[in-house]
């Protein structure tokens, strides 16, 4: 959880900086790749060749989903949506979440759906506002990056309960190696390459974002989701939300509507405390079933 935690202190400076720094100042898939390189630099000397191929495989598959086509997705967006609403359109990724880890670990709860969509309403009032004309693309791209990245980070969680003994540190190199497999060649075919980081703003943006949300970020959050049940995963999806409109709103000057953020926080905050009693109704289900 406290990997959970931090990462989520840590990406919250994300969505401000991507709106402001990023998406405004060069082209969308330059960006994308280039924070994914910047990852693979963190961890290429944990670079492990002796690993199993299909785990490998696996992995990079793994990192091409989540971190690669869920930067496209993202990133994209960016030019459609306001940072705001970017932060709105997130809120559904706790489903996505539950969905994926319970149908492919087939052990679906049905109950936690019961958590995930309180959290989702309470996210949904942190910040619902007007949205503009472009909400319906920046919001199916940002579904597609929801389910991707949702997706992903059940993959992972499988994987790594099936293999206890792989080091999380040599995984990432492939993890990341998968991201670059999609986000090199889209800036190559689809790229501006007259659009590139023209101020050292955007470069110090773009660094943070790859060595320490994205390198150091996605490593610990992946890390964090094998520690913790796949419902506490699912939520901690969208806490970082109101996180992120406090640093917009602080440090950026963005106005907030203060009740509704507030009232929003508390439901999420109560989303957490829902889903421990569901959690303890199952697992005192499947005590009871295995002493019978």
């Amino acid at each position: 959880m406290i990997n959970l935690l931090l990462v989520s202190f840590i990406w919250a400076f994300s969505f401000p900086l991507i709106g402001h720094f990023i998406t405004l100042e060069m082209d969308s898939f330059f960006a994308a790749f280039a924070k994914v390189f910047l990852s693979l630099l963190v961890f290429l000397p944990f670079l492990n060749f002796k690993l199993n191929l299909l785990l490998k495989l696996k992995l990079i598959g793994i990192g091409a989903l989540q971190l690669g086509m869920m930067n496209l997705f993202y990133y994209h967006s960016f030019l459609y949506l306001s940072v705001s609403e970017v932060a709105l359109f997130t809120i559904f990724t706790p489903f996505y979440v539950v969905l994926f880890y319970g149908f492919f670990s087939k052990n679906l709860r049905y109950l936690y759906f019961i958590s995930v969509l309180i959290c989702i309403f309470g996210a949904f009032v942190v910040k619902f506002d007007n949205i503009n004309s472009n909400f319906l693309y920046g919001f199916l791209l940002i579904q597609g990056a929801n389910i991707v990245f949702g997706a992903g980070q059940s993959f992972y969680k499988i994987l790594l309960e099936n293999n206890t003994n792989l080091s999380q540190k040599e995984a990432f190199v492939y993890f990341y190696l998968g991201a670059i497999c999609i986000t090199l060649p889209a800036f190559l075919f689809f790229g501006d390459y007259s659009n590139l980081p023209s101020n050292l703003s955007s470069w110090i943006a773009l660094i943070y974002l790859g060595i320490v949300a994205s390198g150091l970020g996605y490593f610990l959050w992946n890390k964090g989701s094998t520690e913790v049940d796949s419902g506490v995963l699912a939520l901690m999806n969208n806490a970082i939300i109101p996180l992120s409109i406090f640093i917009n709103m602080s440090i950026f000057g963005v106005d907030v509507e203060i009740l509704p953020f507030c009232i929003g926080s508390l439901i999420i905050l109560f989303s957490f405390f829902i889903h421990k009693k569901i959690m303890h109704y199952y697992n005192k289900k499947s005590y009871s079933n295995t002493n019978h």
